[in-house]
């Protein structure tokens, strides 16, 4: 995409009150609007970041803190497989911040759903915060 994402997000910042009104719902209930710079329309669509962050309980035994990873690594290929997340990936900082998704879901409310699915959300190990995010249909990373 030849268009820069600090453009993107000023772009949409800007047009704040126009995307209100013009956000459609196809089918599946994903939210879309068009958009469209010189001779290019791009797509929006609406995705969901999900931030998993530190939990309140990190004082695991060393083996069950294995399993619970072991568990929540499985439930992201799960998601992944089921098509529900687009990219995940741990951050590479000691951060409260320990890793992202990016979901291919309608709403806010299935995102924390599948995301509070976690094994290590359920243990405490991780807790999650869950943010709508607009994204040009068929961007990537380069």
């Amino acid at each position: 995409m030849r268009t820069t994402l600090p453009f993107l997000l000023l772009m949409l910042l800007g047009s704040a009150g126009v995307l209100a009104q013009s956000v459609e719902v196809d089918s599946l209930g994903f939210e879309t609007f068009s958009m469209t710079e010189g001779d290019t329309t791009y797509i929006m669509k609406k995705y969901h970041i999900v931030f998993l962050k530190k939990g309140e309980n990190r004082s695991q035994e060393s083996g069950d803190m294995a399993e619970i990873q072991r568990q929540h690594q499985a439930h992201i290929q799960w998601m992944a497989d089921e098509g529900y997340i687009d990219m995940a990936g741990p951050f590479g900082d000691d951060g409260d911040i320990r890793g992202i998704l990016i979901m291919r879901v309608p709403t806010t409310e299935r995102a924390l759903e599948l995301a509070e699915m976690d094994p290590a959300v359920k243990a405490g190990r991780l807790s999650v915060e869950v943010h709508p995010w607009w994204a040009a249909k068929g961007s990537s990373l380069k």
